[in-house]
């Protein structure tokens, strides 16, 4: 029995995390004879057994940040075009990572669909997991998905639905959020707040990618120190991984008050008060510890123009998205001021009451993400996907009249 042959791609910190942990279920889903991966991604990808191309999370950009490597970024997407001509995978497996996923699923489709050779008969599934974040910008890219994706495989609850009416054609499963997984021996937070000695913890969430940290921890050092002066919390920040330490260390040397820990997220959350987080994953990972969070985002000018005008939806915090309501304070580029994101940490840690109440809040929205084995259910996903005959794309990616 030949291995099936998956060209996995992933470029963020989370993306990378989020591929490896379904690289093993494929592994165990697939019995006797496991698949052959290879493809681009970063260390968990790597540690997983994937033989790596390019490592694409050192190089983790949001935004126009890419227009500074936009010739190394265009190398990589020909050599991946190039390696799937070379192994004609049967799967292509994007891990989140939308801008350069999506670009390189259309060429490959091209390239399947217009095939000669030993291209004739190339029908590979190409499937998206964590969905791109088409609904809150540029919806239209959704008729894309349709167009070229096989499957999609959704890790929030509401996207199911969205896509059922912008993309009807396009098959979306909801199969959880990794988060979910990855804490499962803690449940979801409960609604007393457990009890503390000593001073409160503040939670510090810059954010896994070195552009966030030169944004983020200017204004997020400052915040944090008010903080310590008023109530004398116990600072944590806590980096997404060790090569981060030589971008924290120039602005963290006036900042004696504050202890740095690389990784270990679970264990500050299981006894932070409160937290001070950039928008993102993150804060769905404070919301299943029930801790009351201020959001904050901040790019560059240009970046920041762009995204207002295309975004549409209220709230770039991930909590408040899924509660339909503001649950955490989020301030956004200009308003994500010392003053402003310390005022708001204070009346978290000084209003025992309303951290009862937001705790509550984070409680069903934890519940909402899901039940633990997310990766197995995507692996299931992904090999049926594989069983069933291709879908018809002919009329896939047309604006409904």
């Amino acid at each position: 029995m030949t291995p099936l042959r998956v060209l996995v791609v992933a470029g963020d910190p989370s993306g990378d995390l989020a591929a490896a942990e379904l690289i093993a279920a494929l592994r165990r889903a697939s019995g006797p004879v496991p698949p052959r991966f290879f493809g681009a991604g970063g260390p968990a990808m790597a540690a997983a057994g994937v033989p790596l191309r390019h490592e694409l999370t050192g190089r983790s950009v949001i935004g126009l940040e890419i227009l500074r490597q936009v010739r190394w970024f265009c190398r990589v997407f020909d050599d991946l075009r190039q390696v799937a001509r070379e192994q004609v995978p049967d799967v292509v497996l994007g891990v989140d990572y939308a801008g350069f996923n999506l670009r390189l699923a259309s060429a490959l489709r091209r390239m399947a669909d217009q095939g000669s050779g030993p291209f004739a008969n190339w029908r590979p599934r190409i499937i998206q997991y964590i969905s791109p974040q088409v609904w809150a910008s540029r919806p239209g890219r959704a008729l894309r998905l349709e167009r070229t994706h096989d499957r999609l495989l959704a890790i929030l609850p509401f996207e199911v639905a969205w896509y059922a009416q912008r993309a009807p054609g396009l098959p979306v499963t909801f199969v959880g959020h990794p988060i979910v997984d990855r804490h499962a021996l803690a449940p979801p937070p409960l609604e007393v707040e457990p009890p503390q000695e000593g001073p409160p913890v503040v939670a510090l969430l810059p954010g896994s990618r070195p552009g966030e940290l030169r944004r983020h921890l200017p204004v997020m050092l400052p915040a944090a120190q008010r903080v310590f002066q008023a109530t004398g919390a116990r600072l944590r920040l806590v980096l997404a991984r060790e090569s981060l330490r030589t971008v924290a260390a120039p602005l963290l040397t006036a900042h004696p008050e504050v202890a740095v820990q690389v990784g270990n997220l679970d264990a500050v959350l299981r006894t932070a008060t409160a937290a001070l987080a950039s928008t993102g994953t993150v804060t769905l990972e404070c919301a299943w510890y029930g801790v009351p969070t201020v959001a904050l985002y901040r790019t560059s000018r240009l970046t920041f123009e762009i995204g207002r005008r295309i975004v549409t939806v209220p709230s770039l915090a991930m909590p408040n998205l899924l509660a339909g309501e503001a649950v955490l304070p989020e301030f956004v580029q200009h308003f994500a001021t010392p003053q402003a994101l310390s005022e708001a940490l204070l009346r978290f840690l000084r209003d025992p009451d309303l951290r009862q109440t937001i705790r509550t809040r984070l409680r069903a929205v934890a519940r909402s993400l899901g039940t633990p084995g997310t990766a197995d259910r995507a692996a299931a996903a992904i090999l049926e996907c594989v069983a069933s005959p291709p879908r018809d794309r002919s009329r896939a990616g047309k604006p409904p009249r």
